[in-house]
């Protein structure tokens, strides 16, 4: 079986490829990809068999991969760090995924499923993936004490972060609060329009007012948020960007 690595980590690469050793399993490595873009070009020139994905690479994700490959005539595992939403849309489409750091004996496994996996099966649960994991993009699902909320992000003005828990402001005055600090959402909600100006706050660029040059966020709602010296650069690159588009 040939396979590509397609990681934008080298010590990740590195690490699986010395578990593959160690397996001792018949699986030839033909390359190495560091974005979507050299993947694209490596698996039409190589042809393989099974590509390790990561979810997140330099230049996009590994859906943009999936999604700008011709034929998928190949069997994925994916490779991923703990994001709740890129997770949730692998364990929906029942495909096997290596959480980061890579575990040998879970790499055993995921290789032993994906051997006895018919590839029209997985083209099948891959297409489910792409599908629920876009779908999400523009939504949030808390896990609340007794529910789970989903949020449309365009309705959501602000997020305040205090000890570990974080509370979502929305535009029809209502709040929700889940035990989760604010950097378990950041990535998903940076990937929209919103930006961390401050440690405790995340802040959608629609709902902006105004901008203080003193270092403060007014909102439509009245709402006052803070900048931080550090993060204030970034920010008004955000913003000027944003509003370019």
């Amino acid at each position: 079986m040939k396979a590509l690595i397609v990681e934008d980590k080298a010590y990740i690469r590195k690490g699986l490829l010395n578990f593959l050793d160690l397996l001792d399993v018949n699986i030839e490595v033909v390359g190495e990809c560091e974005s979507v873009k050299e993947a694209v070009i490596v698996t039409k020139s190589c042809k393989p068999d099974l590509v390790f994905l990561d979810i997140n690479l330099s230049d996009g994700t590994g859906f943009d991969f999936l999604e700008q490959t011709e034929n998928l005539d190949f069997k994925v595992i994916f490779i991923t760090a703990y994001e709740e939403y890129a997770l949730r849309a692998l364990k929906i489409g029942a495909v096997d995924y290596l959480l980061k750091p890579v575990d040998i004996d879970e790499l055993k496994s995921a290789l032993d499923k994906v051997a006895k996996l018919p590839l029209s099966k997985q083209k099948q649960q891959i297409r489910k993936v792409i599908q629920v994991y876009e779908n999400q993009e523009d939504t949030l699902i808390l896990s609340l004490q007794d529910t789970f909320q989903i949020i449309d992000l365009k309705d959501l003005i602000f997020c305040e972060s205090d000890k570990g828990y974080t509370t979502f402001h929305l535009n029809n005055g209502k709040k929700y609060l889940a035990s989760k600090p604010l950097k378990e959402f950041e990535e998903q909600l940076c990937k929209q329009s919103f930006t961390r100006p401050h440690q405790s706050f995340m802040v959608n660029l629609k709902y902006v007012d105004k901008y203080e040059k003193s270092g403060t966020i007014y909102l439509k709602n009245g709402k006052k948020i803070p900048v931080s010296t550090r993060k204030k650069e970034d920010f008004l690159t955000r913003l000027f960007t944003w509003n370019k588009k």
